[in-house]
């Protein structure tokens, strides 16, 4: 099965727009910050706002619905991209380049004694240790790598590899707010029927606590996905639309099986609505399943998917005059 993408191909954006509401209930829990707890903030009108998922762990999420953690492998459409799987010691699963915050960057895969794929991308890339990085070419070596950092972007912040300047921003991109949010105060009481009066620092006696949870009217995920970042990366056609369609699978699997963020926030969505551009209709989960195959295929004539594994035993010694990795700063760092 095929999709129709041709709607898409003279616009910069695809910006999409769920309205979600609590699976049960009225009340839900945001995303917490350290230091300020819930955000919470004024909008331009002065209504109320609430920021219920930020777009770090969007991200996550989107990435987490790809994943089939039992098999150690991607969902069954998704089967034959690109990735880096990273076994312990003993060969068994320990993470891989999709559940990884940085992705490719993660410490696991470049930082331990494994040195496969850093060497790889050592020797693709040797020729912008200096001047301009091509951009396209460090997608290019991506795509067969870890595709989907393509998609929620990479910052290679390694000395060795062009001064650390290799780097590509998000994609796809998606956040969740609440508008004319209101606090739903509660509480409750960790009881101790055995010693109620009993030394709480060390986990006895009876403990109240305050809780908040939010109610909102209109509870909305954002979806930005950046067509001409993509296009920009020079691939052909199929392996455009393969990323393309990729990018549309993480939506729609996000907001049919990624919705329980937390326990106290468990969210259904209700409709879609494309913002832009005018025409395109998102298509549904069943179709994507089906036409994904396909697009891999078609792609895989000019991209040769890898799936790279390393062995992880701990961090690479470095020698006393190195200095490779100090002060290296990952901008990517909540994701």
């Amino acid at each position: 099965m095929s999709i129709d993408l041709s709607v898409l191909n003279n616009t910069p954006r695809l910006l999409l727009k769920a309205h979600l509401k609590p699976l049960q209930g009225t009340r839900f829990q945001p995303t917490g910050f350290p230091e300020i707890g819930a955000a919470q903030y004024d909008g331009p009108d002065g209504t109320p706002m609430l920021l219920v998922e930020s777009a770090q762990s969007m991200a996550n999420r989107m990435e987490t619905v790809c994943w089939d953690k039992v098999n150690d492998d991607w969902v069954a459409p998704l089967k034959g991209l690109s990735v880096i799987k990273v076994n312990d010691k003993n060969g068994k699963p320990l993470t891989n380049s999709v559940l990884e915050a940085h992705r490719i960057n993660s410490p696991y895969i470049l930082e331990g004694q494994d040195k496969t794929v850093f060497d790889k991308l050592k020797s693709e890339l040797a020729a912008m240790e200096e001047g301009i990085v091509d951009l396209r070419k460090l997608a290019s070596v991506l795509l067969g790598l870890d595709i989907n950092a393509l998609l929620h972007g990479v910052f290679l912040a390694k000395k060795e590899l062009a001064g650390g300047r290799l780097r590509l921003p998000r994609a796809l991109s998606a956040f969740i707010e609440a508008r004319d949010s209101k606090v739903a105060a509660s509480g409750g009481v960790k009881n101790d029927a055995v010693n109620p009066k009993g030394d709480t620092a060390k986990g006895f006696g009876n403990v109240p606590f305050a809780r908040e949870e939010f109610v909102s009217p209109d509870i909305s995920a954002f979806f930005n996905l950046d067509l001409a970042q993509l296009r920009g990366y020079g691939f052909s056609q199929p392996a455009y639309e393969l990323l393309v369609g990729l990018a549309l699978y993480k939506i729609r699997a996000f907001l049919e099986h990624g919705l329980r963020l937390r326990t106290a926030c468990d969210l259904e969505c209700e409709a879609i609505t494309v913002k832009r551009p005018q025409g395109f209709d998102l298509p549904e989960l069943d179709n994507l399943e089906q036409a994904l195959p396909g697009l891999i295929d078609a792609a895989s004539a000019d991209a040769s998917f890898e799936v790279t594994t390393v062995t992880y035993t701990g961090a690479a010694k470095k020698s006393k005059k190195s200095k490779t990795g100090d002060g290296e700063i990952d901008t990517d760092s909540e994701d």
